[in-house]
């Protein structure tokens, strides 16, 4: 059963806004109230601080602001970016005291310059001279600690009911907890965070308290210190815009912006510049607004600038940032409230959202531990989640909004309900009920995904969909081929248990093929704190794979370019295996996998030469590279095993209350792997040795785009008996859709390049301009469309090399990519094509999806 309130109901809201007022009125020796202009509007987000320290609080969006103090007298300083600084000073006795704020708009007064025709704005030289100090300033503090409070909101103002074509469930709209009209709170989370910094760029950050609305998650705690003494400005994630943003006082900031001198005021006897900040040309990764830099020591004061789309932003629609900087000593200032606030109206979805962070105790001589800043960037304290109502309205130094309160009160009532009853037999059998009956579209088109609830733990089971399992190739036919797994969690052993099976059958050649799969995953953290992820994998049965382990071609790009073009490049054998493997992760970022696999390879014939076209009928081939072997391959038996190792150096991690996730090193990764053919065991008929180095990584170079790389030096120490599977492939791509980027020659043909040499080499690279150089072009600029260039080479002798050089356009609608590719076997003819794949903002993550993991059977 769950309970049920009105979402339109005045009651409700006039309760929660007295809850408000009670929570402000009932806290002893506690200052409250309001920030207002001239006009009596209310001021969101004003910075209030009591005066000679950084302690204070930031307004909300209604412009009402709270904090509690010891009695006493205290002058209270009230900013806000556009508008004279006012104090106040108030005496705090047993009772709370009220104050107001009501702020003047900033009057400039403008300096006795005379200006003569064609002479530059005095606003150039004040620039100049803060583009002179940004080193200092950036470097200036060689460690501190600091305390910051962060709250972010994010508001759907419209959902609909379909994106991207798919329609949105009503189940995930309940989940959001949205109203009739599509609108409401999707995020609202606050936290308290220790930071501690030191140069050269060490961080530690320890989260102490944290909650999320509706459910029991930490909430976001990271502070963003967005600087703009970098060069080049971070904004949250790279991928709003993977160039970064120009600094208005980078080192070559004269080249992107326009400044214009709006006039100075003063505050404590200091003169602080306005200055207009303007983009020189559009769509380039800059800033528009306000900067104020005071005068003699050219510091930032405070900051009121926007992002927009002719910033090249990515993926939101407008980012705004907010800054106020407050001395934290004599010579040293730093942010005291930082406001970044967005909008986000794509795909028929329009969100708003703000993250306010309000920093306070600075200490610029802290007396850390030795090895303090280690690989741990973030740590949670065990009870980070655990602090209640009266904790948070003790400490929270903004004040929550009606609707705040409301989605807080109602969504951690529903949690906390779901949570307590989430083993009740009524619980359970709502569940059930939920799921409904497996019906006839579950099992042909969409396949079955169900949980089985029971109180002594639940398991989850999938069963892949008839129709979308299904294939056509010339060697089985028409065939169904039905993928289907089981999970479940064994909590006496501490692992997850996941059960696969494949079941395969072709309507041309009536072969019936199975194998079943068991993976035992198991994460150790209880013993002592280090991460350590061990997975067991067995799996047996009869199946067909392609002779190339690491083929690209895919099964239903295989159907229909045989059906249509008479193309079968599928080729494929049929084994009898068993397989058993042992991978283990370590914190350190090495990981190590052992396997064995044996097979018995059985060869596999054409069946039929059925095509839609009939034409197409000459254009098959037989069922076996048949550019590399003259006649099939003969039954033969195989025992492997394999030595995997890799390493990323560096790797740093987040420490949760109890687990560990790894969030990247600035290091390649290294990987190694050995194969050993084991001849006369086990009937086994291979004799061959072969191993593989591997360097890879990504670099962002900011304003000159990121490359990918990927090096492999190679080779057969012993190439005895080597049968075709057992051969290294060079993934080739016969189709104009390309295939994966960083492991493919896209104009090689298939199956036509291999190698057993002793000694080979690889290099995959690509430089995404993103934005680099397309800026310049308006139609480019304004679709956001970006440049990249790239080459592939193998070299093996100078009889059995490959290179190809690409050059083409992605982010073509945030998901496509178009490139011209050129290639030479051997030095010899160049050929020229086109590839057309994914790529761009949203491109890119359904790449990584789609190549994620490749089976030997399929």
């Amino acid at each position: 059963m769950h309970f049920h309130i009105p979402r339109n109901s005045i009651f409700i809201s006039l309760l929660f806004f007295s809850l408000a007022s009670f929570s402000l009125a009932s806290s002893a020796q506690s200052i409250y109230g309001s920030v207002f202009n001239e006009q009596g509007n209310l001021l969101p987000f004003s910075s209030v601080f009591i005066k000679g320290t950084t302690r204070g609080v930031t307004a909300n969006s209604e412009g009402r602001f709270h904090f509690n103090v010891q009695a006493g007298t205290y002058t209270l300083v009230c900013q806000h970016v556009g508008y004279g600084k006012q104090e106040r000073e108030i005496t705090v006795g047993k009772d709370d005291e009220e104050i107001i704020f009501i702020l003047s708009l900033q009057k400039f007064q403008m300096k006795e310059i005379i200006v003569k025709s064609g002479d530059e704005d005095p606003a150039y030289e004040i620039i100049r001279q803060a583009i002179k100090k940004r080193s200092f300033y950036n470097s200036q503090v060689k460690a501190f600690e600091c305390e910051a409070y962060i709250k972010g909101l994010v508001k759907l103002r419209s959902m609909p009911d379909r994106i991207l074509g798919q329609k949105v469930p009503d189940a995930d709209k309940k989940e959001m907890r949205l109203d009739s009209t599509g609108k409401g709170i999707i995020f609202l989370s606050e936290s308290i965070t220790k930071v501690a910094m030191q140069q050269p760029g060490k961080v530690k950050l320890e989260v102490v308290s944290g909650r999320q609305s509706g459910s029991n998650g930490f909430g976001f705690n990271f502070p963003t210190f967005i600087s703009l003494y970098e060069n080049n400005v971070s904004m949250f994630t790279s991928r709003i815009n993977p160039r970064g943003f120009i600094s208005p006082i980078a080192d070559n900031a004269l080249n992107y912006y326009r400044y214009k001198f709006l006039g100075s005021f003063f505050e404590d006897g200091k003169e602080i510049n306005s200055i207009r900040v303007i983009a020189k040309r559009s769509y380039e990764p800059v800033f528009s607004g306000i900067i104020n830099i005071t005068e003699g020591d050219w510091r930032i004061h405070s900051c009121d600038l926007l992002l927009t789309k002719t910033s090249q932003l990515e993926l939101i629609d407008s980012l705004q940032l907010t800054q106020i900087h407050v001395a934290v000593s004599n010579d040293v200032w730093r942010v005291k409230n930082q406001l970044v606030h967005f909008n986000f109206k794509q795909f028929g979805i329009d969100a708003i959202g703000n993250f306010i962070n309000v920093y306070s105790k600075y200490n610029l001589d802290p007396r850390l531990p030795k090895n303090y800043f280690d690989r741990i960037v973030i740590k949670y304290d065990t009870s980070v989640n655990k602090k209640n109502t009266a904790y948070w309205d003790s400490i929270r130094p903004v004040p929550l909004e009606p609707e705040e309160i409301k989605d807080y009160k109602i969504k951690d009532s529903i949690y906390q309900y779901e949570r307590d009853s989430v083993l009740s037999k009524s619980n359970i059998d709502s569940l059930k009920k939920q799921q409904g009956p497996i019906t006839l579209k579950q099992i042909f088109w969409s396949g079955i995904d169900r949980t089985h609830y029971a109180t002594k733990g639940n398991y989850r089971w999938h069963q892949d969909a008839v129709i979308k399992s299904l294939q056509y190739n010339t060697v089985e036919g028409l065939v169904v081929n039905i993928d289907g797994n089981i999970q479940k969690y064994i909590k006496a052993w501490k692992t997850n248990l996941t059960v696969t099976r494949n079941v395969r059958y072709g309507f041309s050649d009536k072969q019936f093929n199975a194998w079943l799969g068991v993976n035992f995953r198991t994460r150790d953290w209880s013993l002592d704190k280090k991460l350590k992820r061990e997975e067991w994998n067995f799996s047996g049965g009869t199946r067909i794979s392609q002779f190339n382990k690491e083929s690209n071609i895919s099964a239903l790009g295989n159907s229909i370019g045989t059906l249509f073009f008479g193309h079968n490049n599928l080729k494929i054998y049929k084994n009898i295996f068993g397989d058993i493997s042992f991978t283990k992760r370590y914190e350190s970022g090495f990981r190590f996998e052992v396997s064995a696999l044996y097979e018995d390879r059985i060869p596999l014939d054409n069946t039929t030469d059925f095509v839609i076209i009939k034409k197409n009928k000459s254009k098959l081939t037989p069922n076996y590279p048949y550019l590399i072997l003259p006649a099939q391959f003969t039954r033969h038996q195989a025992l492997t095993a394999s030595v995997d190792v890799s390493i990323k150096p560096g790797q740093r991690y987040i420490q949760f209350p109890h687990s560990k996730v790894a969030i990247g090193s600035k290091y390649p990764t290294f990987a190694l792997n050995f194969s050993h053919g084991f001849n006369n065991l086990l009937g086994s008929d291979v004799d061959f040795d072969k191993w593989k180095f591997t360097v890879s990584d990504g670099v962002n170079l900011k304003l000159a785009g990121a490359i990918k790389y990927k090096v492999a030096i190679a080779g057969f120490l012993n190439n005895k008996k080597v049968f075709i599977q057992d051969y290294q492939f060079f993934n080739g791509n016969e189709s104009q859709f390309a295939k994966e980027y960083m492991n493919t020659f896209q104009l090689l043909p298939y199956y036509s390049a291999y190698t057993t040499a002793h000694l080979y080499s690889i290099l995959n690279f690509e430089h995404h301009l993103n934005g680099l150089l397309s800026n310049k072009i308006p139609l480019f600029k304004k679709l956001n469309w970006t440049f990249l260039n790239g080459a592939n080479v193998f070299y093996v002798d100078k009889n059995n090399s490959y290179a190809e050089v690409f050059a083409g356009v992605e982010n073509i609608f945030k998901v496509l990519r178009f490139d011209v590719v050129a290639g030479t076997r051997n030095g010899q003819k160049i050929s020229v094509d086109y590839r057309v794949g994914f790529g761009g903002s949203i491109g890119n993550t359904i790449n990584s999806s789609r190549f994620r993991g490749r089976n030997v059977g399929f």
